[in-house]
C-alpha cells in the first residue's frame, strides 16, 4: 500500500466569511492535488473562523449535511482529494458543536466528529461538548481518526484511538500563545506513545483576543516530526507510510506491554 501524501493547510481564512473560506479551500485543494496529495487537512473552525462573537455562531453554524458540506463535497470530487475541515455544526434542539468533518475524494461524507473537551470560557459558552470520543473512517487503506485541538492533550483520548486501531489521527486545532509546546513537544510524544501518525493543523496569526502560533506538523509513530510549518500561512506536505507504521509498531512494545488491570483508578 503506497504512502498517503497529506497536505496540511495552516491558515485562519477570513473571520466570519464562509464564502471566502470555501474559495480558499477550493484553491488549496487544487494545489494539494497538483502536489500529489490524497488528503487535505484544515484548521479548527476553518469554515467560519474561530474568534467569532458568541451571538454570531448559531447563525453561521450549519448541519453536517448543509450547503457548505455539499460545496466541499464538490471541491473534493473535482480535485480528487479527501478533505478534513473544521466548522460549527448546528444540530437538533438548538445545540451547536465545534465539529470537524471528513469528506472523501469522491465527495462522500465519511465521518463527522464533535469536540469532546471544550477549552476555556469562550468554547464552553459557545458550544455543546460532544460525547463520542472515537470517530473513525477508512481512507486509502488507513484507519483515520478525528479529534479537535484540546482533545489531543488528554492521553486517555489518544490511547482510546490507539486501542481502536487508528493509524492516522487528524487534529485540526486553534492552538494559541503561550501553549506552543503542545505542537512542538506534546504531539510528537502522543504519536510515539500510541504508535500512530498525527496530523496537527493550526491556525496562524492574531484573531480577536487570540494569537495562534502555527507550527502545524505531521508527527510520525517513531516520534520524529519530518513535516513542520512555521508561524505564517502556508501549506506543507508529509507522507503517511504504512510500512514505517508497521515497522514502528513491531519495534515499540508500549501497546503490547500495557497492564489494563492496574489502571482501574483512571475511570
Amino acid at each position: 500500500m503506497p504512502p498517503l501524501r497529506t497536505a496540511l493547510l495552516q491558515s485562519s481564512g477570513r473571520l466570519g466569511d464562509t464564502a471566502e473560506n470555501l474559495k480558499r479551500l477550493d484553491e488549496a485543494a487544487a494545489r494539494a492535488a497538483q502536489a500529489g496529495a490524497g488528503l487535505l487537512v484544515t484548521s479548527e473552525m476553518f469554515l467560519t473562523g474561530y474568534a467569532l462573537d458568541l451571538q454570531d455562531i448559531p447563525a453561521l453554524a450549519e448541519p453536517a449535511d448543509g450547503p457548505s458540506a455539499v460545496a466541499i463535497g464538490e471541491i473534493a470530487r473535482r480535485h480528487g482529494v479527501a478533505v478534513l475541515y473544521g466548522y460549527p455544526e448546528r444540530a437538533g434542539g438548538g445545540a451547536v458543536f465545534n465539529a470537524a468533518q471528513l469528506i472523501g475524494a469522491d465527495g462522500t461524507a465519511l465521518a463527522n466528529y464533535r469536540k469532546t473537551h471544550l477549552f476555556g470560557g469562550f468554547e464552553q459558552d459557545a458550544f455543546t461538548p460532544g460525547d463520542t470520543p472515537v470517530v473513525q473512517a477508512d481512507l486509502g487503506g488507513l484507519r483515520v481518526g478525528i479529534m479537535i485541538c484540546y482533545d489531543v492533550e488528554f492521553p486517555e483520548n489518544v490511547r482510546a484511538h490507539a486501542l481502536a486501531g487508528t493509524d492516522l489521527l487528524l487534529v485540526p486545532t486553534a492552538q494559541m500563545h503561550p501553549f506552543q509546546f503542545v505542537a512542538e513537544q506534546l504531539v510528537p510524544v502522543r504519536a510515539f506513545e500510541n504508535q500512530m501518525y498525527i496530523a496537527y493543523v493550526n491556525r496562524t496569526g492574531p484573531e480577536g483576543e487570540f494569537e495562534f502560533v502555527g507550527l502545524s506538523c505531521l508527527a510520525n509513530p517513531d516520534g520524529v516530526t519530518r513535516t513542520r510549518a512555521g508561524r505564517g500561512e502556508e501549506m506543507v506536505f508529509g507522507e503517511v507510510d504504512p510500512e514505517l507504521l508497521a515497522a514502528s509498531r513491531e519495534n515499540n512494545p508500549y501497546l503490547r506491554d500495557r497492564r489494563p488491570g492496574l489502571y482501574a483508578s483512571l475511570v
